[in-house]
């Protein structure tokens, strides 16, 4: 930022509150364009929604249910076994994870958390959860085959997909095998140092009233984010995988939008982020309402700091506070 460069930077912007600020603080006295990659925006699933909040067609929203379908082994790769597992190394689950789904919150309704709590533990992915018979890792044990959580059937497919090449760099059937008898993505899911919540869910209160429920949960078959709008006259049933938003407008027919799907990551908001940030780097003239900025971006991201202290300190956090103190 002090070279003037624009900048395409990663979420989280950095992993805790402090760093965050002093960030944001950097990036308003050097005034350059970062956009950080909240990508869902860009995709053209959460851009129709917007877009049909924005003409008010289900009314004045009144209330949210977005729920974070993590998936059973995206959990167990990468909070379990893998990089996020505890907090001792990483940012917790709902700042790394989440700051997606508070951002679209965010950037959906156009209003700001006034007031949260959030409630959160790790339940299930713990040693006395273990089944009978079970062995430290999977290759040694005599029950895999009845796991869903089993290394085996996550990464010695023989497929090639997101997951494995994270576990080594050899991807040959024996450089995966070594890594899964050796590594920490072998090690069974009741036996790990983890201490990541497998479940969290967060009630918030925005500004004009807008009560949301938030939940994440590891217990999903499927990788997926599913949300309910409800408004004065109507609501909205809006579902990602299946790229369907159902409008119920109260006494009338419903309707079923289908959003075209794309070959690009998370949606087509891969290839989205990039179209905008090579438009700022051309100093084309950029209108659009999705650029997700740096300082956009801290609100979700406050949010996220908010919710955890919540989870961690058993109480309800004001976030209007919060902001005056910062």
């Amino acid at each position: 930022m002090e070279k003037g460069y624009k900048i395409l930077l990663e979420k989280p912007i950095t992993p805790n509150l402090e760093d965050t600020l002093e960030v944001l603080a950097h990036n308003q006295k050097h005034d350059v364009e970062v956009l950080v990659c909240h990508v869902l925006r860009y995709t053209n699933f959460f851009k129709k929604l917007k877009e049909l909040l924005a003409d008010q067609v289900i009314g004045k929203i009144q209330f949210i249910d977005h729920i974070e379908n993590v998936g059973y082994y995206h959990f167990a790769h990468s909070f379990v076994r893998g990089n996020w597992r505890t907090t001792k190394e990483a940012a917790p689950i709902i700042l790394q994870k989440t700051c997606h789904d508070f951002d679209l919150i965010y950037w959906l309704t156009g209003k700001r958390a006034s007031e949260l709590s959030s409630r959160g533990k790790l339940s299930y992915f713990r040693s006395e959860n273990a089944p009978d018979n079970s062995a430290a890792r999977c290759l040694e044990c005599r029950i895999e085959a009845d796991c869903p959580y089993s290394a085996k059937k996550i990464y010695l497919t023989g497929e090639s997909r997101m997951p494995l090449s994270v576990v080594s760099d050899d991807l040959s059937a024996a450089g995966l095998y070594q890594a899964i008898k050796e590594g920490p993505y072998g090690r069974c899911v009741y036996h790990s140092d983890n201490n990541v919540p497998d479940t969290q869910t967060v009630q918030l209160t925005l500004e004009d009233g807008i009560e949301v429920n938030f939940a994440l949960t590891a217990f999903s078959d499927e990788i997926n984010r599913t949300i309910k709008i409800f408004g004065s006259r109507g609501e909205i049933r809006a579902d990602f995988v299946e790229k369907t938003i159902e409008i119920r407008k109260f006494d009338q027919e419903k309707e079923k939008i289908k959003i075209q799907n794309s070959s690009s990551g998370h949606g087509g908001g891969d290839a989205g982020i990039m179209r905008d940030f090579i438009s700022l780097l051309k100093a084309e003239e950029n209108n659009s309402e999705t650029l997700s900025t740096l300082k956009d971006s801290v609100e979700s991201h406050l949010m996220a700091f908010a919710a955890e202290k919540s989870r961690l300190e058993n109480r309800s956090v004001d976030l209007k506070e919060m902001r005056e103190k910062l």
